[in-house]
């Protein structure tokens, strides 16, 4: 029988994702006397088997010389008894720690090799982001200044639910607004430095034909409902005043079939590419049958996916002189977050980060929803972590874990196995920037999955507005401040969606994307996230010190920070522990 433990020094160290050109050393116990034990890696599609050397009666040991190049290697080990031959790989789960004997190959444990350069900026990790949808937030321009497509309108009270409207075509049904522009976020800006945010995260501002902008129509245009492009100069002014950075949605996957690229609805005098083949923009597309049939994201004829490495749009998003990846940083904004970030091609994202890194301090944050480590989209095995991509993702499979656990769909063992294999997977710079959340416009609202709400139809047309007892909503209350004050004592940057500190109820999208309830805000819970948010702000250990997880019983799970002396990055600190 072998065993190995990837989360155990005795069996691997260094531990966790390491730096190219390093070493790392490997060891497995045999109790077979007689037994040859060989370690088998992949590297780059390559594979490789190696003697081990016997150290003691029981315990093998290999040196492996790691590449020089970033990627993913790939081990487990062989018993070899001369007739026959066992296997030890990775447990079933495949996250690592102690694995699994078999009769078969087995699944491999993994070591993350990185750029040895990689950084990311400083103020993610130590930082705290408010993501906004800028329609349902504030309203600060009176609406007779504001345009909208002809079929938008404007909710007469601020305080409605949402619209459930039904159509064909997922942009043209989200029509409704509210109001809420860039002059309103910024006279909120105060009320945001004060609850402790650092970062905001804007869902698009561009113009575009829907409320989600989702649906691009002109990436050289702030959308006419939210202002204009000296509103947004000004916002990134004030917002830097008070100790807050910008950081923009990109949606570079596909625009809207109401755009002056594709210009399906004859709108914009720009010749689109679905108006004539003789348009600068027809290469950005995939027609599969001129005009009408053409490659569109999931399905929504509203949404033509564009060919992002053609190289026009190549110049226009990345490289060109005046590219729109760098004029907005110009502009005042610290980064992007990446729509889809999956459905694009990774040299792609490589050009844009080279972009964006031309400017000191920015960030990019891909929407990737697994592992974005060993992530397998459209049967390529993508790596974002390795510094040649991403700074962060959104970490979805956190939020995952953690309201398992509240939920008590999964135990404290379950949930501190996912959490080690993220700390283990996962490059330093990566996981300490890893923007960590509970909420999105994209999930139903905290407070109702913790009051244990299910989702009441996959079918949009079907959902509908609900509204929570009072035992719910002290349930769902009681556990969202527990598990945001545990997520905000890990490592990587708190992330909190509009309105979820008021008490913003509402299960799938558009009810979890309701105007802001000013004036009937929950200001018991609005005071407890803005005391979490105080104590990790006073706690170097919070923001950058090392992490262990443990589960004290079934029920009961442990995060330990600390700092002796110097912090993961090896900068200087008094000492602290907090439990």
């Amino acid at each position: 029988m072998l065993f190995h433990n990837s989360r155990d020094l005795q069996y691997r160290a260094p531990q966790g994702a390491v730096p190219c050109g390093s070493a790392v050393t490997l060891r497995a116990r045999s109790s077979i006397a007689d037994a040859r034990v060989l370690l088998r890696t992949w590297w780059a599609g390559n594979a490789a088997e190696y003697e081990m050397r016997r150290t003691e009666r029981d315990l093998f040991e290999i040196v492996l010389d790691i590449p020089a190049q970033p990627g993913l290697m790939w081990y487990y080990f062989i018993e070899d008894c001369g007739a026959s031959r066992a296997y030890y790989g990775n447990a079933a789960d495949g996250l690592g720690g102690s694995g699994q004997m078999r009769e078969t190959e087995p699944p491999s444990f993994q070591i993350t090799v990185y750029d040895s350069a990689f950084k990311t900026p400083e103020w993610m990790r130590e930082g705290i982001m408010y993501q906004v949808m800028v329609d349902r937030f504030c309203e600060g321009k009176p609406r007779a200044q504001k345009a909208l497509s002809a079929d938008a309108h404007y909710h007469k009270d601020w305080n409605e639910p949402p619209e459930l409207n039904s159509g064909d075509e997922y942009a043209n049904v989200c029509n409704d607004f509210y109001g809420g522009d860039l002059e309103g976020l910024r006279k909120k800006l105060p009320y945001l430095s004060r609850l402790g945010v650092t970062v905001l995260y804007l869902n698009p501002i561009f113009r575009s034909r829907s409320n989600h902008k989702y649906d691009t129509g002109d990436y050289e245009s702030i959308d006419p409902g939210f202002g204009t492009l000296e509103d947004f100069r000004a916002l990134c002014r004030s917002a830097k005043r008070v100790g807050i950075r910008i950081v923009l949605d990109g949606v570079f996957s596909h625009v809207g079939s109401d755009s002056r690229y594709f210009n399906r609805e004859g709108t914009y005098p720009d010749l689109g590419a679905y108006q004539s083949p003789k348009s600068p923009y027809y290469p950005w597309f995939d027609f599969r049958k001129y005009p009408g049939d053409y490659d569109c994201w999931w399905g929504f004829k509203s949404m033509p996916n564009v060919r992002e490495m053609e190289p026009s749009h190549y110049e226009y998003i990345v490289s060109g002189k005046d590219a729109i990846a760098s004029r907005y940083l110009e502009d005042g904004a610290y980064g992007w977050r990446l729509d889809v970030a999956d459905e694009l091609p990774m040299d792609f994202i490589r050009g844009l980060r080279r972009r964006v890194k031309e400017k000191n301090g920015a960030c990019l944050i891909g929407e990737v929803w697994e592992d974005p480590s060993n992530k397998v989209a459209y049967g390529e095995t993508r790596s974002y972590c390795l510094g040649d991509t991403l700074d962060s993702t959104m970490n979805y499979p956190l939020r995952n874990a953690l309201l398992s656990f509240m939920l008590g769909d999964i135990d404290a063992h379950a949930l501190v196995r996912q959490l080690d294999s993220q700390r283990e997977n996962l490059p330093a710079p990566f996981y300490y920037s890893m923007l960590n959340l509970l909420g999105s416009h994209d999930r139903p609202r905290v407070i109702n999955v913790l009051a244990g709400e299910k989702n009441l139809s996959p079918i949009r047309a079907l959902r509908r507005a609900t509204t929570l007892s009072d035992e719910a909503y002290a349930l769902g209350k009681k556990r969202f401040i527990a598990v945001f004050r545990f997520l905000c004592a890990l490592p990587g940057m708190p992330s909190l969606y509009y309105g979820d500190e008021a008490g913003m109820q509402g299960m799938d999208d558009p009810f979890n994307r309701a105007a802001f309830p000013w004036g009937r805000e929950d200001t018991d819970l609005t005071r407890a996230i803005h005391e979490i948010f105080s104590e990790r702000h006073h706690s170097h250990a919070l923001k950058t010190g090392m992490v262990k997880f443990f589960a004290a019983s079934d029920d009961v799970v442990c995060a330990l920070r600390e700092i002796r002396g110097t912090d993961a990055f090896g900068k200087k600190y008094p000492h602290e522990r907090v439990l």
